[in-house]
């Protein structure tokens, strides 16, 4: 990514706190919400789950998992998922920072560490936990015609869930969440700062 870019990402995120959920009856979880240049674009990487995995069979989301007993932290917890899912050291991941905790109706609360990679990157994706690699460009996730609002029935009350369509596949859940937030953070940047904004070649 190239630096301006880098670093108005790290601005935006300094200037916009997480905010952190705190509720014991959640399993720690961390994803790494990755981005880099490709072909003119900048993308988001995120992977479809396979059928054996033991949660969230099929689905779309962002490298990462629950927190185990030797990760310090909860964003070695993300780097070590990261490389476990896709291959990638964590040396070569740069964080810029941290969006909202987010808990999920599955009983986990997601931290989630915003990075970027060199690119090209040869991912090496694990045949147990990864089904396909799904590079989304960011102009996409903000087109409105990917976007969806859909309201849910949860717990006998009205809810409302944003989801978002690419290349034949659903992302929604929290995933879909976390990059809603995301998307909303980038889009504070001026028009003209914001290269994610337009094709850039």
């Amino acid at each position: 990514m190239e630096e301006s870019a880098t670093e108005l990402i790290r601005r935006i995120l300094t200037d916009n706190p997480k905010k952190t959920v705190v509720d014991s009856s959640l399993t720690p979880a961390a994803v790494t919400l990755l981005l880099y240049p490709k072909d003119g674009e900048y993308c988001i990487l995120l992977n479809k789950r396979t059928d054996t995995v033991d949660d969230h069979k099929g689905e779309i989301s962002f490298p990462g998992g629950r927190k185990d007993p030797e990760d310090k932290t909860l964003l070695d917890t993300a780097l070590r998922e990261t490389h476990e899912e896709m291959g990638i050291s964590p040396d070569d991941v740069d964080i810029l920072g941290e969006i909202d905790d987010v808990p999920t109706n599955t009983s986990y609360l997601i931290s989630t560490f915003v990075g970027t990679i060199p690119y090209p990157y040869k991912f090496a994706p694990s045949e147990a936990e990864v089904a396909e690699v799904l590079e989304v460009p960011i102009s996409t996730l903000m087109d409105h015609d990917s976007a969806r609002d859909e309201v849910r029935v949860r717990d006998g009350e009205l809810v409302n869930s944003v989801s978002y369509s690419y290349d034949g596949h659903l992302i929604f859940g929290a995933t879909a969440r976390i990059l809603s937030r995301f998307l909303e953070l980038l889009d504070t940047a001026p028009e003209r700062e914001a290269p994610w904004k337009s094709v850039q070649i």
